[in-house]
């Protein structure tokens, strides 16, 4: 199972998804025995790399607020 696919919110697989959908309309029977079952993998194999990236850019966003969140407990400690 895959995500709903809108192009807005995964701007990396937006060719796969339009050949995805496509040859859904254009295979309705075939799509149920492995006509685009190519495009599938390939459409999976997207959005996990899509999910790395956006995983690595939460880590960083998460260290930087928790180097933060250190220094202001460091300065309200020293303060007291």
């Amino acid at each position: 199972m895959h995500p709903p696919l809108t192009l807005h919110r995964h701007p990396m697989c937006v060719e796969i998804i339009e050949a995805f959908q496509k040859c859904h309309t254009e295979h309705p029977v075939g799509k149920f025995f492995g006509e685009c079952t190519e495009l599938k993998v390939k459409l999976d194999r997207c959005f996990r790399q899509e999910k790395a990236v956006k995983r690595k850019a939460n880590f960083e966003q998460s260290k930087k607020l928790k180097e933060t969140l250190q220094a202001q407990r460091k300065e309200t400690a020293g303060q007291s």
